[in-house]
């Protein structure tokens, strides 16, 4: 199942596989208003990872990205305060901008994947996460063991 919505309620696959006996990956995607979270959310989903947009920017729970669904990754899209205006056609106000960005505190602190899309077409924002979540750290057999990989496409 896929739930690229900024739903928190508990997933019932969590534990489902991709068919080769490992883990899905689950891609938990938080970041500004206007950075790309639906947009990445959606692609990760056609292409088979189970992801989230979790809304901790609209939240006053520090850890609310892990609290009814716990990611095998968490990224962290952000972007500046006028690329977001830009975005969404509107003034965003820099007040709730840094708001957001206060509530993203612990998000960004817990991230492994940190975009800046300011200047990165949703193409782009998709193919930087993937090299990130699909790369481990080479050298570290734990980290290989650890970091998620694609899942298999039916």
């Amino acid at each position: 199942m896929c739930d690229a919505s900024t739903s928190s309620s508990p997933s019932a696959d969590s534990a489902s596989d991709s068919g080769e006996g490992r883990p899905r990956s689950r891609v938990g995607i938080v970041g500004v208003c206007g950075a790309g979270k639906t947009s990445l959310a959606s692609a990760l989903c056609e292409l088979g990872y189970e992801a989230r947009q979790i809304s901790q920017e609209h939240s006053y729970v520090h850890d609310l990205w892990r609290r009814f669904w716990t990611p095998n990754v968490l990224v962290y899209l952000d972007a500046s305060d006028a690329t977001v205006d830009r975005r969404l056609g509107s003034s965003s106000f820099p007040r709730l901008l840094e708001r957001q960005r206060r509530r993203l505190r612990h998000a960004r602190e817990h991230s492994a994947v940190y975009v800046r899309t300011d200047s990165m077409t949703k193409a782009q924002v998709l193919a930087s996460v993937l090299q990130e979540i699909s790369s481990p750290v080479q050298g570290s057999d734990e980290a290989e063991a650890a970091a998620p990989r694609p899942p298999a496409r039916d």
